[in-house]
């Protein structure tokens, strides 16, 4: 990465080349809604994280908009010791000259549906200028962002614009289970080093920070019995009604220790999952649970790892009879913004707020991404793609997830002005 592009310049609102590339957009608006109406008609969940049909079905449409594909299968035995079944991320490059090279990173992989839609989740239909199904926010949308901006962008450049740089899309499939057979893959193979990068984001805000996330599985062990006979027992159970309030009370504490970061209020703790026990009559041997400790931008991951270990041991080892392992699942570092970004972020805010007629500010979301794993190699990240005001209006995550079809059209507008800027010397 040896750029020393100057993001911050100031750039016509309007000039003969973000006129051509708005027209191209405006032109092939039809084709990016029926674009992202089949990726979401495709279902990619994680779990099971078998996405590797997804991204065979995504290539071939990127193929016939006329781009190169690279496929870059992960080893089996990798990807599931990563909690995939099959993984295979796609790179597209388009190099216009010498200079910056841009990533776009959006990811296929996609929560199940679960229950509550009033539409098919994976039907792709379209009400009221609003898109749904599973993905289509978060972030089937941006792989229709990113791809129709570069289309623009090639467009512009055949056109006879000069432009001087390299585009990338870098469409991965593990987003939901941490990144690192995604971006952290491509980063770790050397595959790519983009001196920038956009990544997918569910709002028309710009992201420029998020919370970390730390899973736990803790694993309770006691000793099995007759239930005529409980006496002679350890009870799993039992113990995990002296853990359970330990836990929430430390939960509760956590409102105490509000962040600096616009958008993020304090750290959270959720219990996601239980499981224990035999049978009706016998004395319960042992029970797992798993915790999701979400990590503010100012925390650190070990010490929250450690605290949260500390308050698991505490609660259960006056208990007699009873044993505890605590086993990492997971652990993604927060979103702080790398040497560089700010002004990527005022360049984006700038696009963004001039194509939105209103303004269009950074600010940090208390979930977790895969930007982190770009900015955590020193690379200026922002979020950004589309999306309404805010997450809760698409339904990420939840029953008729949606994305609105104007926010997609301006947002692909932003992606092909902002790197417009970054191409233009």
């Amino acid at each position: 990465m040896t750029d020393t592009t100057d993001t911050t310049d100031n750039a016509p609102a309007s000039s003969p080349a973000r006129d051509s590339l708005r027209q191209f957009i405006d032109a092939h608006f039809d084709e990016q809604v029926s674009t992202l109406t089949e990726l979401v008609r495709c279902p990619s969940d994680n779990p099971p994280g078998d996405c590797a049909p997804h991204a065979e079905l995504t290539a071939r449409l990127l193929e016939a908009m006329g781009f190169e594909v690279e496929r870059h299968a992960v080893p089996a035995e990798y990807a599931a010791a990563h909690g995939m079944r099959s993984v295979t991320n796609l790179i597209v490059r388009e190099r216009f000259g010498d200079g910056p090279v841009i990533a776009l990173n959006a990811h296929g992989d996609v929560v199940p549906p679960g229950a509550g839609w009033s539409v098919d989740p994976y039907g792709g239909e379209v009400r009221d200028g609003w898109l749904y199904g599973r993905g289509a926010a978060v972030s089937k949308s941006d792989f229709t962002t990113y791809a129709f901006a570069m289309r623009a962008l090639k467009h512009l450049a055949a056109s006879g614009t000069p432009l001087a740089g390299t585009v990338e899309l870098h469409l991965t499939y593990d987003e939901e289970t941490g990144g690192v057979t995604g971006p952290g893959w491509i980063l770790s193979k050397g595959l790519s080093s983009p001196d920038f990068v956009l990544s997918a984001a569910f709002s028309h805000h710009v992201v420029v920070a998020h919370n970390g996330c730390l899973h736990l599985e803790v694993s309770v062990r006691g000793t099995s019995a007759h239930a005529a006979r409980p006496d002679t027992g350890h009870d799993a159970i039992e113990a995990a009604a002296t853990l359970l309030p330990a836990l929430y009370r430390y939960r509760d504490g956590l409102a105490d220790r509000p962040s600096r970061t616009p958008g993020i209020t304090h750290p959270t703790m959720v219990v996601g999952l239980i499981a224990g026990g035999i049978n009706t009559n016998v004395v319960a041997d042992a029970l797992s649970l798993r915790i999701d400790r979400r990590i503010v931008p100012e925390e650190s991951p070990e010490a929250v790892e450690a605290e949260l270990r500390e308050v698991i041991e505490s609660a259960c080892r006056a208990l007699p009879g009873i044993s505890v392992e605590i086993r990492q699942i997971l652990l993604a570092r927060p979103f702080a913004p790398a040497p560089g970004a700010d002004e990527l972020a005022a360049l984006v805010c700038r696009e963004a707020s001039e194509v939105m007629g209103k303004p269009v500010t950074p600010i940090g979301v208390p979930l977790y991404t895969d930007a982190r794993l770009y900015s955590e190699a020193g690379i200026p990240t922002v979020m950004y793609g589309a999306g309404p005001e805010s997450l809760l209006e698409a339904n990420g995550h939840r029953a008729d997830e949606r994305v609105p079809l104007d926010a997609l059209r301006k947002a692909t507008r932003v992606v092909a002005n902002t790197l417009h800027h970054l191409l233009t010397r």
